[in-house]
């Protein structure tokens, strides 16, 4: 297929990154967002499969992306983010006049609660369900929701998000060292 989309545009292309999903136990929802600049597949793991399910499968991969989570559940989280994540968050608040005064399990409180506060951003099912008409539920309690309305069970097993130029890296490039370069060379 590569060589074909190579012949028809006359443009030499690679195929960089790619997923494969599959599902025996539900379906794999699909959503491609700005003409195909943002792709999302959804694993769905659920006994039943009907419109709403679908719908809301749809919807879930719509949230991914626009909100670009990085993990399904807290469970994929790595310990080692979290460590990082504490330490950093100690360190802010140890070199802040104010909050360094307070007792250590105050200061722990405040930490955990930071880290809690980041993970609800990077962590979909933490997520608050942008299309949330409380504008607090959960995409977790969201996807249980559709479950129980339709007698299902439903898990929202992963995802993959890909975005065009997403892990490129810009040629920095200096003109005026470049220019510089050019005559000291001469």
């Amino acid at each position: 297929e590569l060589d074909a989309e190579i012949a028809v545009i006359s443009e030499n292309m690679h195929i960089r990154r790619f997923a494969q999903v599959e599902e025996p136990n539900g379906f794999v929802a699909t959503y491609n967002h700005a003409d195909g600049k943002i792709g999302v597949l959804v694993d769905v793991e659920t006994d039943v499969v009907n419109d709403a399910i679908k719908e809301m499968a749809k919807n879930v991969a719509m949230q991914i992306a626009a909100m670009r989570p990085q993990y399904t559940s807290n469970a994929e989280v790595p310990a080692d983010y979290i460590a990082h994540e504490t330490e950093i968050l100690r360190a802010a608040i140890m070199n802040d006049p104010k909050e360094s005064q307070k007792p250590e399990k105050v200061i722990e409180g405040i930490v955990k609660g930071r880290v809690n506060k980041e993970l609800k951003e990077i962590v979909l099912l933490d997520q608050v369900y942008v299309k949330a008409e409380d504008g607090k539920q959960s995409v977790e309690k969201y996807v249980q929701q559709v479950a129980k309305e339709n007698n299902a069970k439903v898990t929202i097993k992963g995802f993959t998000r890909f975005e065009t130029g997403e892990g490129l890296e810009k040629k920095n490039e200096d003109f005026a060292a470049e220019v510089a370069a050019q005559v000291a060379g001469k």
